[in-house]
């Protein structure tokens, strides 16, 4: 691959270009908002959604999608999960036959229940469909950007593409492992995010490290039920995709998510939160899409259902968590039983 295009200049976007001059390649970032193009070309720096971090020289930035995939050997799509049908619906008839597209979106669509390399498969030209890859794991951007050493995961169900992908965007500060399980790495790192929100909320009301521990656990098996419900794999959730990124989202100081969840137990309005910042929270806009899941699926969702209490219709953060409490007692199921829809949460 000689031409990699990076889709999406927040901040994932904007440290995955940096992180490809790294691995090699002079990356074109696709910018859309014209008041941010300027300040990237002007500043070189992405003063909206990565203040601090200089972009190297090797970053084109550029405010066109034909531009950005024109003769792309690889297109990296990294924007906001509500955004993701509309850009790629204008992106596809740009992208030529020979390009592979790595998905590096965390969500689900809401209106459909779609995963991100689902909406790719559905709206790209035929040749590139056979070309879909996801990128996963514990990454915040800023970290990436400034090369910590950070670990993620690649999944295809090309294994292939996967491997070439590995060994092109690789570099010793960013270690790509490799796998089959789309729908897991996918599931992993969207349904992590309601987890984060729950968990922020834990923190806000300084319910203390050991309910920070157990939401962390049962968070874990309620999103594995969820996630083998919908096809994926048990072990993947596991691993770094899975509780990795969990971890990371969930404890992190960085993390959009955990933050909203310790504005809310404080007493601010998912509303007057949102309009105090440009960032994205995947995990509002997932939280109403693992509820359609759960529903659809008829898997127990009860973490995903108080979060969704909190964000949608306003029950009190301290409400939702003593409803958790409160539960029926039950056996802890074992690890094999997760695959299971008909386990009580």
């Amino acid at each position: 691959m000689r031409r990699v295009a990076v889709i999406g200049a927040g901040a994932w976007g904007t440290a995955l270009a940096i992180q490809a001059v790294r691995a090699g390649y002079a990356p074109r970032l696709w910018v859309f908002e014209p008041e941010l193009l300027t300040l990237l070309r002007e500043t070189r720096e992405n003063p909206w959604y990565l203040p601090g971090v200089r972009l190297p020289d090797g970053v084109t930035s550029v405010g066109s999608l034909p531009e950005a995939a024109a003769d792309a050997d690889l297109l990296i799509v990294a924007v906001p999960s509500h955004v993701l049908r509309q850009v790629v619906t204008d992106l596809a008839p740009h992208v030529n036959r020979a390009t592979r597209v790595l998905s590096a979106a965390k969500g689900i669509e809401e209106e459909r229940l779609a995963r991100m390399s689902e909406i790719l498969a559905e709206l790209l030209p035929t040749p590139a469909r056979a070309r879909i890859a996801v990128l996963s794991g514990p990454t915040f951007a800023l970290e990436v950007a400034q090369g910590r050493p950070t670990a993620a995961v690649l999944a295809s169900d090309d294994a292939g593409l996967a491997r070439e992908l590995q060994s092109a965007l690789a570099t010793p500060t960013f270690r790509l492992y490799t796998q089959r399980d789309v729908a897991g790495v996918e599931l992993g790192g969207a349904l992590k995010n309601v987890m984060a929100i729950a968990a922020g909320i834990a923190d806000g009301l300084d319910l203390g490290s050991n309910a920070r521990a157990a939401l962390l656990t049962r968070g874990l098996a309620e999103i594995t039920r969820l996630g083998v419900a919908l096809g994926a794999r048990a072990r993947t959730f596991a691993g770094l995709a899975g509780v990795g990124d969990l971890i990371l989202t969930c404890t992190g100081q960085l993390s959009r998510n955990r933050r909203l969840g310790l504005a809310l137990a404080q007493g601010t309005s998912l509303a007057d939160w949102q309009a105090g910042t440009r960032s994205v929270a995947e995990g509002v806009r997932t939280a109403r899409a693992a509820l359609g899941l759960a529903q659809r699926t008829g898997v127990p969702a009860p973490i995903v259902v108080e979060v969704g209490a909190v964000l949608f219709e306003g029950k009190p953060p301290l409400e939702a968590l003593l409803s958790l409490l409160s539960r029926e007692a039950r056996p802890e199921e074992e690890p094999e039983s997760l695959a299971a829809p008909s386990v009580s949460a």
